[in-house]
């Protein structure tokens, strides 16, 4: 995994990205926000058991989806289930050394 800083590869709105195998953050000091890239190393994982290209159009889908459910563009993003797992594991730093196989799919019930 590389983690590098190039505020033009991400939206304005978003500080991070993730495309395995790299990290894309927009500002140079979250190279030490710990709590940020914990969220972002959740995603690689998720695209790595998921063999990278099937986690895009998952996340792509399941966005759809929820942007159906929820009719708003923040709430559809933030209950993607890959999101939910991020977001509710992001402060304990150590969540990835236990973490079981697939463990978003536990995330997608709304």
């Amino acid at each position: 995994m590389f983690v590098l800083v190039f505020k033009y590869l991400t939206p304005k709105w978003v500080r991070g990205i993730s495309i395995f195998p790299f990290i894309v953050l927009s500002f140079k000091e979250d190279k030490q926000n710990l709590v940020l890239l914990n969220h972002e190393k959740i995603h690689i994982r998720q695209q790595i058991e998921m063999l990278v290209f099937p986690f895009f159009l998952w996340y792509g889908l399941e966005y759809l989806f929820r942007f159906v459910q929820y009719r708003n563009w923040k709430e559809a993003y933030l209950n993607i289930s890959f999101e939910r797992e991020a977001y509710q594991n992001e402060k304990d730093l150590y969540y990835l050394k236990q973490r079981s196989f697939w463990s978003f799919i536990k995330f997608l019930k709304s």
